[in-house]
């Protein structure tokens, strides 16, 4: 018996998959059922005949489930869906809809106190659910086990989510090309716009388990590697797409408070770019990096205008940004001076206590144990809003129909802001410097004695890095009005801090462009949207470092160096 291609479950392929389909569809069937007898339960899933709330996750991932399995068969106009194969993204679509069906039914259990208030279509659901996971289970896997590989249930449910190379696409006419890449970010913006705008708690969480196996199932059918050879092939377009896809989210949300979670974001994402300068190319482990976002905040709402500030002066837009980014240029060249000679542990330590000794100097600058500078505790609040010309971002603009409000104002800034500090990243990273950077980070040593002054290119770095976090300190504290110590720690539950920030960094992917973003948009969000599990997030987000490190050590968006560095062997056999 040929035991190269045989399914966790002793079950022939045929049936497997007829089981799979109907699992699907009776998933999807169950959604248009009551699950609950009461509205007590956020998203109404009380109405027979039309899904809501938590209920259209089901939904989503129960279809998305069914039409791989019908993929599997190759039917004419489904073949696209699986260009590597259909089992891995079967399963992890499957995995993705049992996950989001059993949260919601374990959150109605425990809100409403028990499983007496689930309705039946609940209960079918549920059972609909486990039942196409197990199905997919018993599908063959795409790719023959190899005669040396280990045999174990776990590695055959490993080798299970494992592909082969996508079959080689019909070539298309440009046109068509260009199509699908404004498809695939008019598809991204929708479904990230849906998951910023979902109205409570419950309903992000089960958008998040299926969205994140639903891009681990993108992944895994091929249809990743073919989008990213049509944006490779058309790179000046999809760059267009993808500001004009960013550009629109302000005006497909329902609500200003959504947008300004999106400028925090991109602040947020701006920051990670620029410690991603200094760990990611340069390999410098600052513990401390809040503290320049903290500068150039504090530099700018002293110079903006603030009634309670020091200083007593207006500035005009373009000035006050410069001396944002000057303040925090000099403090990175200042602070870098005299410790970059430091390495590994040694650094950090420096440039953690670097970070407290910014807070702390802000606190006591109240004019009672220093100089009146800062208002110590209290902040310098009442910082008006950026004008360019007669442009104020305070108030808001019609556009096309559309009200832009204030957030909406600020975040199209932010996302100038986060262009140029991305063209400066890339340019940075291509560049002799860059080179040198990496270099640096990969053996300081050996570097040294290939003629690079190690010590000055780690300057360089520690600036540009301050610099652009000076940026992204400008913009914030015009958006927020304020800027306060408490803001500027090492630690937190709520972002940005020095930890979320190199989590971001980490976790994202380190050297990328798109890593940080990543990494800082989830890091940012799901606190956010994860309030009334607020005593359990640092526990959860724990959780999840440690299954990241685990699976994916190299990060969520990572470079080749990265990938064969941490899975060589796999990516061989691939």
């Amino acid at each position: 018996m040929d035991t190269s291609r045989s399914p966790l479950l002793p079950l022939p392929a045929g049936p497997a998959r007829l089981i799979t389909a109907a699992g699907a569809a009776l998933t999807l069937a169950s959604t248009f059922l009551a699950w609950t007898w009461t509205t007590a339960f956020p998203g109404n899933l009380t109405v027979t005949g039309y899904p809501g709330g938590l209920q259209i996750i089901t939904l989503a991932g129960a279809a998305l489930t069914l039409l791989h399995v019908l993929a599997g068969h190759r039917p004419r106009g489904l073949r696209w869906l699986a260009p590597a194969g259909t089992t891995a993204p079967t399963l992890l679509l499957a995995l993705g809809t049992l996950a989001a069906t059993w949260y919601t039914l374990g959150a109605i259990a425990e809100q409403l106190g028990g499983l007496v208030n689930l309705e039946p279509g609940g209960w079918i659901a549920g059972a609909a659910a486990l039942l196409t996971l197990l199905g997919a289970l018993a599908l063959p896997p795409d790719r023959p086990l190899a005669p040396d590989a280990p045999t174990g249930p776990w590695h055959r449910f490993r080798h299970s989510l494992t592909t082969g190379r996508p079959r080689p696409a019909t070539p298309l006419p440009a046109w068509a090309e260009i199509l699908l890449i404004a498809a695939a970010f008019a598809v991204g913006l929708l479904l990230f716009t849906y998951g910023v705008d979902a109205e409570y708690g419950e309903l992000f969480v089960g958008y998040l388990l299926l969205a994140v196996a639903g891009l681990a199932a993108l992944g895994r059918s091929g249809l990743t590697e073919r989008i990213s050879t049509l944006t490779a092939r058309h790179r000046n377009i999809t760059l267009a797409a993808a500001f004009t896809a960013a550009a629109c989210f302000p005006l497909t949300l329902t609500s200003d408070t959504y947008t300004n979670l999106a400028t925090s974001i991109l602040i947020f994402a701006t920051v990670a770019l620029g410690l991603n300068v200094v760990v990611g190319l340069a390999g410098l482990l600052d513990l401390g990096y809040v503290a320049f976002l903290g500068v150039g905040a504090y530099a700018a709402a002293l110079v903006s205008g603030s009634p309670e500030s020091a200083a007593g002066v207006h500035f005009p837009f373009w000035a006050a940004v410069l001396t944002g980014i000057g303040a925090s240029l000099v403090f990175g060249v200042l602070i870098g001076a005299p410790t970059l000679r430091l390495r590994g542990d040694y650094l950090a330590i420096v440039t953690l206590g670097f970070g407290e000794i910014f807070r702390i100097t802000m606190l006591n600058l109240n004019g009672k144990t220093g100089p009146d500078i800062t208002n110590g505790a209290m902040g310098i609040p009442n910082i008006p809003d950026l004008a360019i010309g007669g442009f104020n971002f305070g108030d808001s603009h019609d556009f096309l129909g559309f009200t832009i409000g204030r957030f909406g104002n600020y975040y199209l800034l932010m996302l100038l802001a986060t262009i140029a500090v991305v063209l400066v990243f890339r340019r940075a990273a291509d560049s002799r410097i860059g080179r040198a950077w990496v270099a640096i980070r990969e053996d300081e040593t050996a570097a040294t004695a290939m003629g690079i002054n190690a010590f000055r290119l780690k300057l360089l770095a520690f600036a540009l890095g301050a610099a652009l976090a000076g940026l992204a300190g400008t913009v914030q504290s015009h958006v927020i009005t304020t800027a306060t110590p408490d803001q500027y720690q090492f630690a937190g539950t709520v972002p940005p801090n020095s930890a979320f920030l190199l989590a971001a960094v980490i976790l994202g992917g380190m050297g990328t462009i798109t890593g940080p973003v990543v990494g800082a948009a989830l890091l940012y969000l799901i606190p956010n949207k994860m309030d009334f599990m607020q005593d359990y997030q640092l526990l959860l987000f724990g959780v999840a470092l440690i299954l990241l490190m685990r699976f994916r050590p190299e990060g969520l968006v990572a470079d080749r160096r990265k990938q064969l560095e941490f899975h060589d062997a796999p990516l061989e056999g691939a």
